[in-house]
């Protein structure tokens, strides 16, 4: 299967050789992460909120195997906010962790990856941004929730992903309900085994329908990640039986892949908040989001036809 193929290539030396040594690659990398750089970030949030849509944004890096990797990704976040407010943006916008950049995987890796988030999250909070910790393969759910759950004693802005290809993700929302968590739903870009996750996309898009379900009944405040039109009727309908007002949830789309939808939901008076990836790290990303759906292979393919 084609995504299975992209998704381990994301994960591989010799692919990333590869696909970095096509020189039109960063021209079509660029329609998915908009620079490597904090200034063309910070740039990339101002177009944004031009529009009306606000950001979530990450810096890109994961799997971060020592502790100097980890303290210079929490050196990346606090430049990152300190910009946002010199900018003038930080306000409204969010930034995504991702714990294992925080040095999770480490000896004692809960405690680091903590601790660096707090420091991210006491900053954040200075400037008025919000923090939400991003979810990664299955083997990582368990402290990532822990991680969050502890965060929030301090600052309860702080936010969790939900996966719904995950057999457990039902559960997770039912524990998360009374909470009041910032909980973003998303389907999964891990490849994940066939004993903790479901291996067909109806079931996945069955499981993230009711999932929709659950959080919109739930006091959890959901963001609805997806670019699917009728995942997000569903969501709206959701919200309306719900009693929920637009400021009481909200919609997310990652950064190039749907623009017109992004402005459509906007227009509907609903809150949109793009994903916004940066950094030099971007190659993971970047084939996780070709795996995620045909229309991008398709367009990578057009590009280096036309180089």
């Amino acid at each position: 299967m084609l995504s299975q193929t992209l998704n381990r290539a994301a994960r591989s030396t010799r692919a990333r050789r590869a696909v970095e040594s096509i020189p039109l690659t960063r021209r079509v990398v660029d329609r998915f992460v908009p620079g490597e750089t904090t200034a063309q970030a910070v740039a990339a949030a101002q177009r944004m909120a031009a529009t009306g849509r606000v950001v979530t944004i990450d810096v890109l890096g994961e799997d971060v195997l020592d502790l100097a990797g980890a303290r210079a990704m929490r050196d990346a976040y606090l430049d990152l906010l300190a910009a946002l407010a010199e900018a003038d943006c930080a306000a409204g916008s969010d930034v995504s962790l991702k714990l294992s950049a925080m040095g999770q995987a480490l000896p004692d890796g809960t405690a680091i990856a903590t601790e660096h988030a707090a420091e991210i999250c006491a900053a954040a909070a200075a400037v008025g941004c919000t923090v939400t910790l991003d979810m990664e393969d299955h083997t990582t759910v368990d402290s990532t929730l822990t991680i969050g759950a502890d965060l929030r004693t301090a600052y309860g802005f702080v936010g969790n992903v939900l996966q719904t290809n995950l057999f457990r993700t039902p559960g997770d929302i039912a524990a998360l309900d009374g909470t009041g968590a910032r909980i973003r739903l998303v389907k999964g870009a891990y490849r994940e085994p066939e004993s903790v996750a479901h291996p067909r996309k109806a079931d996945v898009d069955r499981a993230y329908e009711l999932a929709i379900d659950a959080l919109m009944a739930s006091d959890c405040y959901p963001m609805i990640a997806t670019h699917d039109p009728a995942m997000l009727d569903r969501a709206v309908l959701r919200a309306t039986a719900a009693g929920r007002t637009d400021l009481q949830w909200e919609t997310q789309m990652l950064y190039g892949v749907r623009p017109e939808l992004e402005q459509t939901i906007v227009d509907a008076g609903h809150r949109m908040r793009v994903y916004l990836p940066y950094g030099t790290d971007w190659y993971g990303y970047f084939m996780r989001r070709l795996a995620e759906r045909p229309a991008n292979v398709a367009f990578f393919l057009r590009a280096l036809a036309h180089r």
